[in-house]
């Protein structure tokens, strides 16, 4: 069922959360992984700026992530694309068509409804934009880790 998955990132923790799943149903299904990153940049007179200071920073984690899923045996891809203000879950949903993705993985922020409501978030533009499901991994404690997981089913 999954031949493509893409994960996006933007190099948060969140993101980070949701790369374990990515990585499990690629390897699972044997699917080719599509990492997508998305700078975004504030746009002007001067010219272009990118909207976070460690973009630098967060780009190399990005690229030490994908080398790491290569060392592993992953058939793995990125995709760091540049586009301006808040056009993130475009440039996701245009690369996921792009590569005939059949799930998304994110990571979410856990924003309330009302912050998610006023400020909109990348994930919440993709469930409306994308054009293949999208798997989003709740952000902080609620997410169980794997090993929890393990001990809870061999305890009983």
């Amino acid at each position: 069922m999954f031949k493509t998955i893409v994960w996006a990132t933007d190099g948060s923790d969140n993101a980070d959360r949701a790369l374990p799943y990515a990585k499990e149903l690629a390897e699972t299904k044997g699917a080719r992984l599509v990492v997508v990153h998305c700078k975004e940049l504030l746009t002007g007179r001067a010219g272009g700026y990118p909207i976070r200071a460690d973009e630098p920073d967060l780009v190399a984690k990005i690229r030490r992530q994908i080398a790491e899923l290569h060392d592993a045996g992953l058939d793995v891809q990125a995709e760091v694309v540049t586009s301006s203000g808040t056009a993130a879950a475009h440039v996701i949903a245009d690369v996921a068509a792009e590569a005939h993705a059949d799930v998304i993985v994110v990571g979410t922020r856990g924003q309330s409804a009302l912050v998610g409501l006023l400020l909109g978030s990348v994930t919440q533009r993709l469930l409306h934009l994308a054009h293949c499901p999208v798997l989003a991994v709740p952000s902080g404690e609620r997410v169980r880790h794997e090993s929890e997981l393990v001990t809870a089913s061999t305890a009983g």
